[in-house]
């Protein structure tokens, strides 16, 4: 059923993966440059209109794909049991976003001879795939509900 906790917990999800598109990954700095990480590429300066650098294609479309499956996930309220299916690999393509952020800032960092820090939008990964697990706690909860229902009539 749409109205239910879990349906908040995976638009928070899609939210949260959504916002990844609009804040900076990781900060690199080197003596002279300051590089920044956004979603679409490693940029010179503060923000993603600066000299392109190096290029995240791989985190772009792992991006949308996450963002895709979200909404989808959320949509698929009367199967619940292919809802958990989608939501355990959206798990999984959480810790791959996680991932990715992490090999392309040290890559980069090396590249460059940068040192590289994270930025906030780092945990968003991370606090997905707890609100991920959550919700695949409730839609199984609903399910059993479901399953004891049909058992009584």
């Amino acid at each position: 059923m749409i109205q239910r906790i879990q349906t908040l917990y995976l638009a928070v999800v899609v939210i949260l993966t959504s916002a990844l598109f609009y804040t900076k990954l990781a900060t690199l700095a080197t003596r002279d440059e300051l590089y920044t990480m956004f979603y679409n590429g490693i940029f010179s300066g503060d923000t993603n209109r600066g000299e392109p650098v190096g290029d995240m294609l791989a985190f772009t479309i792992l991006l949308v794909i996450c963002v895709i499956i979200g909404v989808i996930t959320i949509f698929l309220y009367k199967r619940r049991l292919l809802q958990i299916r989608i939501a355990s690999l959206n798990i999984g393509l959480q810790v791959g976003l996680t991932a990715l952020i992490y090999f392309f800032a040290h890559n980069a960092g090396k590249e460059l001879g940068a040192v590289y820090s994270f930025s906030y939008s780092m945990v968003f990964p991370i606090i997905s795939v707890v609100l991920l697990i959550m919700a695949i706690k409730a839609i199984g909860k609903d399910e059993a509900l479901i399953r004891s229902m049909d058992r009584i009539r």
